[in-house]
């Protein structure tokens, strides 16, 4: 586990080691997540859409297209009856 020390400006050090294995180059973008035991972050790269392939745990069992569908209508109603 590396750690990182926020200075007087909120700004903090990624250590070496960690930009290294990370890949992360001096101006790039890195987006901060909440997590419930703390804080992680993610490096924003840009590449092709297959470079995601993966980032999703595989869900227990597949969704059929009518309990999408059902998914669906209930998020728009949920979103207009309370907007």
């Amino acid at each position: 586990m590396e750690t990182a020390i926020v200075n007087e400006k909120g700004q903090i050090t990624i250590p070496s080691k960690m930009r290294k294995n990370l890949d992360i180059q001096p101006g790039q973008q890195v987006r901060l997540f909440p997590d419930p035991d703390g804080t992680y972050f993610s490096v924003s790269k840009t590449g092709s859409i297959s470079d995601a392939f993966g980032i999703l745990p595989k869900p227990d069992k597949a969704s059929t297209i009518e309990e999408m569908d059902h998914s669906v209508q209930n998020a728009v109603a949920e979103h207009v009856m309370n907007p």
